[in-house]
């Protein structure tokens, strides 16, 4: 495979913002007027409008979009004993981490009589979807469900695609079981976000949407999380990504197989190398070459491959400089000793240091949560975590010495904005309406 070898430093500015664009994302405007039709269809006519869009766009007649007892029982039975194992082990490790992530409650008192709290209260109802375009995906399943089942969200539902058997993939259905959720619906693509954001007589409306999928569900995200009547959403989406830096030291066999393990994901993953070293890179080119064969995903990760970049930096500071430029979900660090750089990472969704610490091990049981975010936002998002299936609300008490105490200054920055309720609300409980100065015991 021909893959071109880029020298940063014999690149001009407007040049290297080029190599470093992301391919424009599908967002053509049929998708999305076609989109909105479903939205608007599911919104009006409930189960009725979901079971006629589930079998034209999935092929599949679904009478009752609930899993019942006797399909969780199949799923589990279809599993050998070693799969469940897996899915146990990974349920465990992302369990450990996310708990250890629970917002502790805060109280300060900024001022003598002045208390300030932060409380954290669960989502009241969350929506998960787990795509299953050109895989089954538990392991999204489990990353979606274990927070939400730490966080205490008190609905907690997940839609799947149906097979076109009417049936959810056995896999994601004993993975969401065991993670803490049992309502599960076989619902996909946009008519399932839009069931999710505004309800219908079989599923309940939810506050917030989590997961990843297609670009017909990214487009329904984001038009339902844009109206005041539908759901917030979790985080921007683009294509999965990973970027690897490494050095001369790297092993080329390591390196190809992070690339395509990503590649391998879709025809629009990407996937960078940037290398202080001209002839490691040729070497991983060379690897590439020799495994793509291996893979049942050849052909998907051919095509990914085809738009990658490799880029040959001067020196490991240039290599970082270029990492948090381009933002990318997954960053590797196949360097030596790559801890004492990773205080020079600024933008990335989930790093991977040294050579033992391959990205499908996040995507599956370290225990970090694989959804991300994508094509560049990590320069401003964080990955999913239990936080985001909670609410933060603050309190604030104040005696009557208290407001004594910043009263001058209320009033004051009341004037400057030009609000005069504002300083009157703060002066009538002082002095009250007539200016006379109103007692009181201070508490």
């Amino acid at each position: 495979m021909t893959i071109e070898i880029t020298t940063w430093e014999s690149l001009d500015e407007p040049a290297r913002r080029t190599l470093l664009e992301r391919p424009a994302l599908d967002s053509d405007r049929e998708v999305r007027d076609r989109v909105r039709a479903i939205i608007r269809e599911v919104r009006s006519e409930g189960d009725r409008a979901l079971r006629r869009l589930t079998e034209e766009l999935d092929g599949a007649a679904i009478e009752d979009f609930a899993v019942g007892e006797q399909e969780f029982a199949d799923a589990e039975g279809a599993l050998s004993a070693a799969e469940l194992d897996a899915i146990d082990l990974a349920i465990r490790n992302v369990r450990r981490f996310h708990e250890a992530q629970l917002p502790v409650p805060l109280t300060v008192e900024t001022m003598p009589g002045v208390v300030c709290e932060r409380i954290n209260h669960p989502i009241d109802a969350v929506g998960l979807y787990v795509p299953a375009g050109t895989a089954p995906l538990p392991s999204t399943a489990i990353m979606l469900c274990v927070p939400a089942a730490i966080a205490e969200c008190p609905v907690r539902v997940l839609c799947t695609p149906p097979t076109s058997d009417g049936r959810a993939d056995p896999a994601v259905l004993a993975a969401a079981r065991r993670s803490g959720v049992e309502r599960i619906f076989k619902a996909g693509g946009a008519q399932a976000i839009a069931a999710m954001a505004y309800g219908t007589e079989s599923l309940p409306k939810v506050d917030r949407i989590f997961g990843p999928g297609n670009a017909w569900v990214t487009a329904a995200k984001t038009i339902v999380a844009a109206d005041p009547s539908g759901a917030a959403i979790d985080l921007p989406a683009g294509p999965s990504e990973v970027l690897v830096i490494a050095d001369a030291d790297a092993d080329p066999t390591f390196v190809a197989a992070d690339l395509l393990s990503q590649a391998e994901h879709d025809t629009d993953s990407q996937v960078v190398l940037i290398t202080t070293d001209d002839a490691l890179a040729s070497d991983v080119i060379a690897e590439i070459d020799a495994q793509l064969g291996r893979l049942g995903r050849r052909d998907i990760a051919m095509q990914a491959i085809r738009n990658s970049r490799f880029i040959v930096a001067a020196s490991l500071a240039t290599a970082l400089e270029i990492s948090n430029r381009y933002a990318p979900e997954h960053l590797i660090l196949q360097i030596d000793e790559p801890r004492r750089v990773l205080g020079d990472v600024r933008n990335a969704g989930s790093v991977f240091l040294g050579p033992w610490s391959p990205e499908s091990a996040g995507d599956y049981c370290s225990g970090t949560n694989h959804v991300l975010p994508t094509y560049g936002h990590a320069r401003g998002c964080s990955g999913l975590g239990v936080d985001h299936f909670m609410r933060q609300m603050t309190v604030q008490e104040l005696s009557r010495d208290g407001l004594q105490g910043i009263a001058d200054a209320v009033v004051r920055l009341a004037s400057l904005e030009g609000l005069d309720a504002h300083a009157a609300a703060v002066r009538y409980r002082l002095n009250g309406p007539d200016g006379s100065n109103r007692g009181g015991d201070g508490r």
